[in-house]
C-alpha cells in the first residue's frame, strides 16, 4: 500500500484570545516555514483550522499549537491524502470561530456533556435521547446518522431560531447532538442548557473522530461526511468520498447529478440554477474557462470561484 504524502488536521479550542492580530502573525510565518496550507480562523473566542501538509510540517505546526498558552491539551482529528486538498494558507481574524450570532453563547464556560466515539452508538441507539444533526441542510444531505433530525438550516446561525419553535418538543427530554468536528456542539449545546434543557450530550470530536474510530460493520453512520476542503467529502476510515463539489455555490453534488439539465461544470447545479443571475452565471462560466487554461498547462486553478 502505497503511503499517502500529505496530513490533514483539524483542530479547534475555545479560549479568550487578547490580541488576535499578533498571533495571526506567528500562525503566518510558522505555517509558511513549515509548507503548511489550509484555513485558521482565530477571533476572541478562540481557534479554528483545517490544514495540510508533509508529516514533518504539520508536526511541527502541532508542536506550536501546544505551546501557545491554553492550548497544551488541544486536539486534532488526523486524516490522510495522495494530495493536498487545500491551495494556499489563509489566516483570517472574525468575531467568531464558528458563527451562531449571539454573544450570550460562550462555550469556554460551559457545553453539553461530551460522548466518546466508542460510545456513541448506546446514545443513537437509546430511546431516551432525541438526536439532533447540528450541521447544515445540504451537509445533511449526502449522509447522517440512523434516527437523528434533520433541522433543515441553510447556516448555523439560524439554529437557535429553529430550536425556539422547536424545544417544547424537545426541552423536557434527554438531548444529543453531533457535527462534523464537534465545534458548532460546543456552540449549541452551550445555547440549549441556557435556555432550560438540563442533560445535553454531545459527540466528542464529531463525526470525523467517529468514522475514524468505529469500524463500519459496527458503524450507525449512513452516507458521506461533508468537509470543506477539495476531498469535499469523507467516509469511514476517513478516505475520500465520491461527492464533487459545485463551484457555484459550494455544496456536495452526488455524481449520477452531473447529468441533471442543470448541472454545467463550475457554473451551477440542481441545487443552485436559480440562485444567480445570468451575470453571476457568466462570472463562474469565464471562470471555469481559466480553470480548465490551467490544468492544460500543469498548474492548479487557485482564485476564488464566487
Amino acid at each position: 500500500m502505497i503511503a499517502m504524502k500529505y496530513v490533514v488536521i483539524a483542530f479547534y479550542k475555545f479560549f479568550p484570545i487578547e490580541e488576535p492580530l499578533v498571533l495571526k502573525d506567528a500562525f503566518q510565518r510558522k505555517c509558511k516555514a513549515s509548507g503548511i496550507v489550509g484555513s485558521i480562523i482565530i477571533s476572541p473566542e478562540g481557534i479554528n483550522g483545517t490544514v495540510s501538509g508533509r508529516k514533518d510540517g504539520v508536526r511541527s505546526l502541532i508542536e506550536f499549537l501546544q505551546e501557545i498558552p491554553k492550548c497544551s491539551d488541544i486536539e486534532f482529528k488526523a486524516s490522510y491524502s495522495d494530495f493536498s486538498p487545500f491551495l494556499r494558507m489563509k489566516v483570517k481574524i472574525k468575531k467568531e470561530i464558528v458563527t451562531i450570532g449571539l454573544d450570550k453563547v460562550k462555550p469556554h464556560e460551559f457545553s453539553g456533556t461530551y460522548i466518546e466515539a466508542e460510545d456513541w452508538n448506546n446514545i443513537v441507539q437509546s430511546e431516551d435521547y432525541v438526536i439532533i444533526d447540528t450541521r447544515n441542510d445540504y451537509e445533511v444531505g449526502i449522509g447522517t446518522f440512523k434516527n437523528s433530525i434533520n433541522p433543515k438550516i441553510k447556516s448555523f446561525r439560524e439554529f437557535p431560531l429553529w430550536w425556539e419553535k422547536n424545544k417544547e418538543k424537545y426541552q423536557s427530554k434527554k438531548v444529543a447532538m453531533f457535527c462534523t468536528g464537534g465545534i458548532r456542539c460546543e456552540k449549541s449545546t452551550n445555547y440549549i442548557l441556557q435556555s432550560g434543557s438540563e442533560e445535553v450530550v454531545h459527540l466528542k470530536g464529531g463525526i470525523l473522530k467517529y468514522l475514524e474510530t468505529v469500524g463500519e460493520s459496527q458503524s450507525l453512520w449512513e452516507g458521506a461526511c461533508f468537509v470543506f476542503d477539495q476531498r469535499v467529502s469523507v467516509l469511514h476510515g476517513l478516505v475520500e468520498g465520491p461527492q464533487i463539489l459545485c463551484h457555484a455555490c459550494r455544496r456536495p453534488v452526488e455524481v449520477e447529478d452531473t447529468h441533471h439539465t442543470n448541472y454545467k461544470e463550475g457554473v451551477s447545479c440542481k441545487n443552485c440554477f436559480t440562485e444567480h443571475n445570468e451575470e453571476r452565471k457568466k462570472r463562474f462560466k469565464e471562470r471555469q474557462k481559466q480553470i480548465g487554461l490551467a490544468n492544460e498547462r500543469g498548474y492548479r486553478h487557485i482564485g476564488r470561484l464566487n
